[in-house]
């Protein structure tokens, strides 16, 4: 069956951008851009949105966007330039862009370390995610049946814990799910965390609705290659609507990965870029 918003459309869209370099767009002059505050659906965070949205008030499909481990401000408070490179290009593109500040509102800084802040980030993030889609559906111009979600790292994995069958921040009552879903070199890739005792899932049966498109580095040392490609075919076996596309190219959290492999040729690797 067809979608409107197919997941390989969307592939060719975000390879497309990125060939043109993301980071050289510029939000056209038309386009708006705001700060807006959101709830949480822990019940307990009023978390800060950056929104973007071109021109005119007709209805346009959205993307919610959700940072790394390291959050979404660098040290002196500017946003990093990586989301809102994205931002911007989707803006071009005529889509409605959100993004997530989940750390400045909890008083965090980066969460890469293990400890407290990081379990709570995985633990309330997808919530967030939830709040943001909630937030989006209720701005009439957004097409409320067309939102997309994006994160990297640490918001790639949260992307994994929201869009599941069982996840743990979509609210029981929700009357229209993520429309697809990207996740770039996502934390938490592999059935040892999307499974109990971290989530409801039971071992060797995750499975979600919502179409995924997984982009990781063969040779990251961050986020692992293996677990996350072999956690992302078995889902595909059980029949999810799952794609994962790997890039054979070294990525690091400190370094900007480069392609020169021939099967590179047409992916820039600002697609598995830090944070």
């Amino acid at each position: 069956m067809s979608r409107p918003w197919s997941i390989i459309g969307l592939v060719w869209f975000m390879l497309a951008t990125a060939m043109a370099g993301a980071a050289a767009i510029a939000v056209p002059a038309a386009a708006a851009e705001a700060i807006v505050n959101f709830p949480s659906l822990d019940g307990a965070t009023d978390l800060i949105g950056h929104l973007t949205r071109p021109e005119g008030d007709a209805p346009r499909p959205a993307v919610v966007l959700m940072h790394g481990c390291s959050g979404l401000n660098d040290k002196k408070g500017r946003i990093f330039g990586l989301y809102r490179a994205w931002a911007r290009a989707l803006a071009v593109q005529g889509y409605v862009t959100l993004i997530v500040d989940s750390a400045t509102p909890r008083g965090l800084g980066q969460t890469c370390s293990r400890g407290p802040d990081a379990r709570r980030m995985w633990r309330d993030r997808p919530k967030d995610a939830y709040g943001a889609l909630q937030y989006l559906q209720g701005q009439p111009f957004v097409k409320p049946d067309r939102i997309a979600l994006m994160g990297w790292s640490q918001g790639g994995g949260v992307a994994l814990l929201s869009i599941n069958d069982k996840s743990i921040g979509r609210p029981a009552t929700l009357a229209q799910d993520f429309r697809v879903a990207v996740s770039f070199h996502p934390g938490v890739c592999a059935d040892i965390y999307q499974s109990r005792p971290y989530t409801n899932v039971e071992p060797d049966s995750w499975t979600t609705r919502v179409p995924l498109l997984v982009l990781i580095g063969e040779a990251d040392v961050w986020t692992p290659f293996k677990p996350c490609d072999a956690f992302i075919a078995a889902a595909k076996g059980r029949g999810n609507p799952v794609e994962l596309k790997s890039i054979p190219a070294r990525c690091t959290p400190s370094t900007r990965p480069t392609c020169r492999a021939p099967s590179c040729r047409n992916i820039r690797c600002t697609t598995a870029q830090f944070p």
